[in-house]
């Protein structure tokens, strides 16, 4: 998640204030805010003290409103923790084109370390809330596709994508050993029934409240398909002992992980790749070897 400047994207608090009032006047007496931290394909802003707008800033994110909309509710009851519950539904209105929503607000802050009583328990946590999404029967849900950016789908997807960023990153990273995570993850398969996968379990989607998990947030990137992408976090967040309980709660086999250091190891490397000096660089750097060294201890 990154800081919520106000007007990126073309969405302000002022645009939201009218599509407000003018869609759902029972609450455009409401003071409309932009959230703390927010991530980027939505902006969100809190609505009064118990809700929440979220807009999409772009047509390819847009198409995750009916999804989410659709399938949230039934979700929800299912799982350990809060996840967040549409209220409403916004149309196109004031000069703004996409489809919006309206949902509950859910007390908390983004993971941090500093933020949590224990990261072992955290991670036990977490384990739990993705077995508990697996577990839920996946009958008419959405098939990994493009709405879930081939999140759920085989890693095979971004075959290119990958190549290219070891190419172009050159002597900057290990691209032989890079190479053969990625191979490895392209030849292992998901043979198993489709299950629910959130897609971006990712630390600035997991809210923390009195130190322990209490939420899971956008769900934009959902469906049913293969459940790696959902372990990506073991690397992207946990390390140490609370990499180890996630690993072992978790309890997936050789070839999911295997598909999950793909994905993990995809997205760190058109990252690295983008912008190879940047903010981010370190922690992209530190990742690769982090997969790297997981994958040789296999």
């Amino acid at each position: 998640m990154s800081p919520n400047v106000d007007g990126r994207a073309g969405i302000d608090a002022a645009l939201v204030q009218r599509l407000v009032a003018e869609q759902f006047p029972q609450w455009g007496h409401l003071p409309v805010i932009p959230v703390e931290d927010d991530g980027w394909d939505n902006r969100t802003y809190r609505l009064g003290a118990d809700m929440t707008v979220r807009l999409p800033t772009d047509a390819m994110y847009a198409r995750a409103v009916e999804k989410e909309n659709r399938w949230l509710p039934a979700l929800a009851p299912l799982l350990p923790v809060r996840i967040p519950v549409p209220l409403a539904t916004g149309v196109p209105g004031q000069g703004y084109t996409f489809n919006w929503s309206i949902r509950r607000w859910i007390e908390g802050m983004p993971a941090a370390p500093d933020r949590i009583e224990s990261m072992d328990a955290f991670a036990a946590a977490v384990a739990e809330f993705i077995l508990a999404l697996q577990a839920i029967d996946p009958a008419g849900g959405p098939v990994a596709g493009a709405h879930s950016f081939y999140r759920g789908a085989a890693p095979a997807h971004y075959d290119d994508e990958a190549r290219q960023a070891i190419s172009a990153l050159g002597h900057r990273i290990d691209g032989t050993r890079a190479l053969a995570v990625w191979d490895s993850a392209l030849a292992s398969v998901w043979h198993g029934p489709p299950r629910w996968f959130h897609g971006d379990v990712a630390q600035g989607n997991l809210l923390v409240r009195n130190r322990s998990l209490v939420g899971v947030i956008d769900f934009g990137t959902c469906g049913v398909g293969d459940p790696a992408c959902d372990l990506v976090i073991a690397w992207t967040f946990f390390r140490g002992s609370c990499r180890t309980v996630f690993r072992s709660a978790v309890s997936q086999d050789d070839g999911t992980w295997a598909r999950a250091r793909g994905w993990a190891l995809w997205k760190a490397l058109i990252t690295l790749a983008a912008d190879p000096t940047g903010r981010w660089a370190a922690a992209n750097h530190r990742l690769i070897n982090d997969l790297t060294v997981d994958a040789a201890n296999r």
